[in-house]
């Protein structure tokens, strides 16, 4: 199975840019499959996230995706958007690392 992952910040320019990139690296290091990693703006994320498996946001906005966690979306919260050690402890944490393996 494969994940479909979106990661949204405040403007979706080059934040979420630099957060797919980790992403990338982090899913691609644990050996997780992915379909897609979409970057966006918080807007646009919110209204879209239940189309996805895992949502990556910045700390400060995860209860704005309550709507998507209800569905079963893995919504992982970080404090340093930019942290690849944040981000595979999280993905670990969850459970969404182990989910995705392929």
């Amino acid at each position: 199975m494969k994940a479909k992952i979106l990661v949204a910040c405040a403007n979706g320019a080059g934040t979420s840019l630099m957060m797919k990139m980790t992403a990338e690296r982090v899913t691609k290091k644990l050996g997780m499959g992915v379909a897609d990693i979409h970057h966006c703006a918080l807007s646009e994320g919110v209204s879209v996230a239940r189309q996805y498996d895992i949502v990556f946001s910045p700390a400060n906005f995860k209860d704005m995706y309550a709507d998507a966690a209800k569905q079963g979306v893995t919504i992982i919260a970080l404090r340093n958007v930019l942290s690849d050690a944040e981000m595979e402890q999280q993905l670990i944490e969850t459970g969404a690392a182990e989910k995705f393996k392929e």
